[in-house]
């Protein structure tokens, strides 16, 4: 996502540098003291640095007086900001590919497959549904779409993610992945993710484009470039980095050639009509972990740890478009109907299908609830929905409320609905949760929980 500005002279450039040093330090000591107060209330870190972000916005700093959010981070200061939290972004969705595995998808059983796709399915419709009769409510000046379609479709998809790391680390932290409940909820997470993006790609597609002939060019443009990664790309990034070769080993060499890679799949995806976290996940999902793991396993861990630097940068710039204070009369119906909508579709989508399946009351209760969760992977979808025009700023940040309301109610919920002390079996397929590894060891529990 380019982003323009005027021409700076030397002395205005410095200006703006030191401007955006400072604001970055304040960013960074803002979530480490939020991050550290949801840790201490049993809510994951990344919750407390989203809080933190909005609270440095108009939502919380500019309630006071003097314009501080303004002041803080001026006009000139926030282009630099977005390139900062756009480059977080995209390093963190490598991280995101680099760590999903397609192997839970295979040989699942009715019980899962079911709820991973009502889970998804009625969610979508719901949300979908929702935007329709919100849309004469919202401000069309602020909508590069024609029409109801590209808010009921962004809508749609938002309401079907979950928060894959968020869940992974809630289910670890409260013992539930040796539960039969907490295996088929990373199960079942894990192949909506795979959904979700499929179909956030595919409404990205249809909502960027103006005419049959960019529809045309942005669908052969991604198919021709996902062949690519996979028919040119996987197999060289193989050789390159087989332990066989004689730089294996080098991390340098794996770091430059994983940061080269994402950052150039990201600029593609992003100039074919795409927004460029498709192509940062798309790279990492190719790169060969096996090879990788075995030779330099610290270089994926220093991607993650740039992501975690910048993505306090990406929350703060999610909350400068965040004012809850302007929601007025209808903005609060909104937040209320979306959080309405996104709990009853997560959760009787995941309830319902389990029941069907024969699950007993509390387990579908619970596998509802887990679910549920949202986090840091819905404000990339809000985000690339707001970037291109698909929704306005009350419906944004009536989704952000809803993001971070339900993803914190999941932790006292689950304490309302206890499991039994003694797990039921787990189902025959791998509990290692991706695009998260579980269960991480404790010197990993800050990135996972950031995810």
């Amino acid at each position: 996502m380019s982003t323009h500005g005027p021409a700076l002279s030397a002395g205005e450039s410095a200006g703006v540098t030191g401007i955006v040093l400072v604001g970055v330090a304040l960013v960074l000591l803002a979530a480490f003291l939020f991050s550290a107060a949801a840790q201490r209330v049993r809510q994951p870190a990344v919750m407390g640095e989203i809080v933190a972000g909005i609270a440095l916005g108009p939502s919380l700093l500019g309630l006071l007086p003097g314009d501080l959010p303004g002041l803080l981070f001026p006009p000139a200061a926030r282009p630099y900001l977005e390139v900062l939290a756009q480059l977080g972004l995209v390093l963190f969705m490598f991280g995101v590919g680099y760590q999903l595995s397609l192997s839970h998808v295979k040989g699942v059983g009715r019980h899962i497959a079911l709820v991973s796709f009502s889970s998804v399915a009625l969610p979508f419709v719901m949300g979908a549904t929702l935007a329709v009769l919100l849309y004469p409510w919202l401000d069309k000046s602020q909508l590069k779409t024609d029409g109801m379609l590209g808010p009921a479709l962004f809508l749609g998809a938002a309401m079907s993610i979950t928060a894959f790391p968020v869940l992974a680390r809630i289910i670890i932290e409260r013992g539930l992945q040796k539960h039969r409940v907490g295996a088929v909820a990373l199960v079942s997470a894990a192949i909506q993710d795979v959904i979700a993006w499929t179909v956030l790609a595919a409404v990205v597609t249809v909502v960027s484009v103006s005419g049959l002939w960019s529809l045309g060019r942005t669908v052969v443009g991604a198919v021709a470039f996902g062949l690519v990664l996979v028919l040119v790309v996987r197999p060289a990034l193989a050789w390159v980095l087989a332990p066989a070769r004689p730089w294996a080993g080098n991390a340098p060499t794996v770091h430059v050639v994983l940061c080269s890679g994402l950052l150039a799949s990201a600029w593609v995806t992003d100039e074919i009509g795409l927004h460029a976290v498709f192509g940062a996940f798309l790279f990492g999902a190719v790169a060969p972990r096996r090879h990788i793991d075995a030779t330099a396993p610290e270089v994926p861990e220093r991607i993650d740890q740039t992501s975690l630097l910048l993505l306090p940068v990406f929350f703060t710039v999610t909350g400068l478009s965040v004012d809850l204070a302007g929601l007025g009369a209808q903005g609060l119906v909104m937040v209320l109907a979306t959080v309405a909508v996104a709990c009853a579709g997560k959760f009787l989508g995941a309830l319902g299908a389990a029941r069907l399946s024969g699950s007993g009351g509390r387990e579908s209760t619970v596998l509802g609830i887990l679910l549920n969760a949202r986090g840091l992977t819905e404000l990339v979808v809000l985000n690339v929905g707001l970037s291109l025009g698909a929704l306005d700023s009350r419906l944004f940040t009536a989704m952000v409320v809803m993001a971070l309301l339900t993803t914190l109610m999941t932790g006292p919920l689950l304490s309302r609905f206890p499991l039994p002390v003694e797990p039921a079996p787990a189902p025959p397929l791998s509990a290692e949760p991706a695009p998260a590894p579980a269960p991480r060891p404790a010197k990993h529990a800050r990135k996972d929980a950031a995810r």
